[in-house]
């Protein structure tokens, strides 16, 4: 595979994971890497196109995302065969990954903000309960330092439970895996990213608390919309400054 030209014309980093990814689909499909067959490791690839293994894997992201590749932890990327691979929902959904979280939160905030705007109409006192309990949890762990995502988990599940609609907590859980991003824990060059809960995580649950309490649905809807929008956003932040700052 030649080194690649870059296009002057489109953003670096985009340029740099589209024209990666674009070399290799054409290798896969022509046969240079027949089914089972390893790819060239992220090592290999940083070198040969002069980029970080940030764009690498971006590059991977999207031939997993074709059903062109598989990727074994350890192991590296192997070719899948491109005439009979077909895609399987969440196959390739990857949250060590900066666009496997976006994808995820996107997901999420398409059945979460129904989720609370239904909380609102047809909770229980119990189940009011068990929402404003979780988010006290929230609340300690943030005060004494410990990670919040088991306890920040809790309160979105109770809200999916309150929902008196048992589908919400099952697919909750079915995505739960996602829900604890791995891909802070590596930065650029292998380094760990510190664990940042968002500073106003508990006073964001607080609104969603207080719309469902009062039996608001719409204000309910809006301040979920509000709370994972403010994720999303940071996520999409840390992708588009990755990708901008692919060597630092």
């Amino acid at each position: 595979m030649p080194k690649t030209t870059l296009d002057p014309v489109l953003p670096r980093a985009q340029t740099r994971v589209a024209l990666i990814a674009d070399d290799l689909r054409r290798a896969i499909i022509a046969g240079e890497f027949p089914p089972g067959a390893r790819l060239p490791s992220e090592s290999e690839l940083t070198q040969r196109h002069g980029v970080s293994r940030t764009v690498v894997r971006e590059a991977f992201a999207r031939l997993r995302a074709d059903g062109l590749i598989e990727t074994r932890k350890g192991s590296g990327a192997y070719a899948l065969d491109p005439a009979t691979q077909s895609h399987q929902p969440f196959s390739d959904l990857d949250t060590e990954r900066l666009s496997g979280v976006i994808e995820l939160f996107e997901l999420r905030s398409a059945f979460e903000i129904s989720a609370a705007g239904l909380a609102a109409r047809r909770r229980s006192g119990a189940q009011i309960d068990a929402i404003v309990r979780a988010n006290e949890e929230v609340a300690k762990c943030f005060d004494t330092g410990v990670s919040t995502r088991e306890a920040d988990f809790a309160f979105h599940y109770a809200i999916a439970e309150a929902s008196q609609n048992k589908r919400f907590p099952e697919f909750l859980t079915l995505i739960r895996p996602g829900l604890a991003p791995r891909v802070e824990l590596e930065a650029r060059g292998g380094t760990p990213r510190a664990y940042v809960p968002n500073p106003k995580l508990v006073e964001e649950h607080n609104n969603i608390i207080d719309a469902i309490l009062m039996s608001e649905p719409d204000r309910a809807e809006a301040a979920m919309k509000e709370h994972l929008k403010g994720s999303l956003d940071r996520y999409r932040d840390l992708l588009r400054n990755t990708l901008a700052h692919p060597h630092t």
